[in-house]
């Protein structure tokens, strides 16, 4: 997996920088997403790499199943990709973009795995603490986890906050074995 991010970074990276100096940060996403959804389809992603598919007829079935979302930017980011026969990176590119977009945007995904449900009042003071430490518009995302027994954990980015009483568990008994 990490491979496929190095590999699609640089592609991502220059999709980006050409949205972003004309403006069209969101169509990019849109063009990226629509592209990344129809090289996934286990058909299409059969049929990338096999040698009775030129490199026309797989760009032309990936423009025609992704539609008025992809744009003429997108179209010669797909034939790039085409000619240097690296289409299957199109889900990385489109995550990579993403990453970069949020960034320009200074906004920020965070994932919260809860123990128990979370009121919308402690969600929304939670997203004013993450934004006033992290400096970004925070998008939180609540899933629910039993296994955590009480408390929960934070992701964002490289960053992961565990207050979890499963996670306080697992620390006291590393401590104890150590």
């Amino acid at each position: 997996m990490a491979e496929l991010s190095t590999l699609a970074r640089p592609y991502a990276r220059a999709f980006f920088e050409l949205q972003h100096e004309a403006g069209t940060l969101a169509a990019g996403q849109s063009a990226v997403d629509a592209m990344a959804a129809v090289v996934s389809e286990e058909q299409v992603a059969r049929l990338i790499g096999h040698p009775a598919v030129s490199k026309e007829e797989l760009v032309a079935l990936v423009q025609g199943a992704s539609g008025d979302a992809l744009s003429d930017d997108g179209l010669k980011l797909l034939k790039v990709l085409a000619d240097n026969k690296r289409v299957a990176l199109l889900p990385a590119i489109a995550e990579q973009y993403g990453l970069l977009k949020d960034e320009a945007e200074r906004r920020i995904a965070v994932d919260m795995t809860a123990a128990k449900p979370v009121s919308d009042d402690a969600q929304a003071a939670l997203v004013a603490a993450l934004s006033k430490r992290l400096g970004r518009d925070v998008e939180l995302s609540v899933t629910i986890d039993d296994a955590l027994i009480g408390g929960a954990v934070l992701r964002a980015g490289d960053l992961v906050i565990d207050g979890s009483v499963a996670g306080r568990v697992d620390r006291i008994t590393q401590a104890l074995t150590a």
